[in-house]
């Protein structure tokens, strides 16, 4: 096993100070409210996400940007009825973070069914390491404890910014999974790929100018595509696939979709292949619209540093 970067968290006395004290208090109420029944806490996450809605007037913007950038022929009407089911689900992602980091996993197996493991499988079988290519789908901690729990992986991930709050992402995240490598610990998940290891990666992010290519993701014909996903999948023996995560439309749980590897892929052209990520991207995307992270700044690197924000 390839050693983390992140060492795992240990627990602090300085956990203990006043400046933790919200952050403790929060824990608390999102623990206690991980314990009520799941359709209960999807209908509270609906209300947080309403509420949210209404008063998060500049992340609304960003999504609503977003949207507007990416579908530009869809109606005003449409796209309004999205971004407002793309907040209750954000409401509903912040309960999730409970549900990922603290269910048991008798519950996590109720609740979570993952489809095609048959193809990380069968490529382990035959000795190669395995690229999942995911996106920051709103479920994203149920989704990461779902598919751990029918197959550990090794996840690519960042650490939280709060000391405590990364303790609990940590462990949570790790509950089901093999180990976490940080996000710059690229020797790492190279590792793990060579010792024919399940890794998950998203690419869907702008990471900035560096290791980047301009190039189309919906409607932004130069969006800043990270180049990590190529230094990934060249590596030798590596198979790449897409996971397709799903919140099922009947409350009932969730869905997690292995896609069949990705046939000639990589070539020798990185415009061309990130061009063909970032179109597996949209296809897993444009399933469930209202279900994808819209409130992050996708396009704020633009390929002229000096070009006007497109979120202004």
């Amino acid at each position: 096993m390839s050693r983390n970067k992140v060492l795992q968290p240990d627990f602090k006395l300085a956990f203990l100070l006043p400046k933790y004290w919200l952050t403790w208090l929060g824990v608390l109420i999102l623990y206690s409210i991980s314990w009520l029944p799941y359709k209960l806490q999807l209908s509270l996450g609906r209300l947080i996400g309403r509420l949210l809605f209404k008063i998060g007037s500049k992340r609304k913007h960003i999504a609503d940007t977003n949207l507007k950038l990416c579908f530009p022929k869809m109606s005003d009407q449409e796209r309004h009825h999205i971004l407002k089911k793309n907040f209750e689900n954000t409401g509903i992602a912040l309960l999730e973070t409970g549900m990922g980091w603290w269910w048991p996993n008798w519950r996590v197996k109720r609740k979570v069914s993952v489809v095609g493991l048959e193809h990380i499988e069968k490529a382990q079988r035959e000795g190669k390491g395995v690229l999942l290519l995911a996106m920051h789908y709103l479920s994203v901690e149920m989704n990461a404890r779902g598919i751990g729990h029918g197959h550990p992986m090794v996840v690519f991930y960042r650490p939280h910014n709060n000391q405590l709050m990364e303790y609990f992402q940590f462990r949570g995240r790790g509950r089901s999974n093999k180990y976490m490598l940080g996000k710059r610990d690229v020797k790492g998940l190279i590792k793990a790929l060579r010792d024919g290891e399940a890794c998950i990666y998203l690419p869907d992010q702008d990471y900035g100018r560096n290791r980047s290519l301009f190039v189309p993701f919906f409607g932004v014909k130069e969006t800043a595509t990270t180049t990590g996903t190529l230094i990934f999948a060249r590596q030798r023996n590596v198979e790449t696939m897409m996971i397709v995560p799903t919140r099922n439309e009947d409350d009932s749980g969730y869905t997690l979709e292995i896609m069949p590897p990705l046939e000639n892929f990589p070539t020798k052209d990185d415009e061309a292949d990130l061009i063909r990520v970032n179109q597996e991207l949209e296809k897993a995307i444009s399933r469930k619209p209202e279900q994808y992270m819209w409130l992050h700044r996708r396009f704020k690197t633009r390929p002229d540093p000096d070009s006007p924000s497109l979120y202004k």
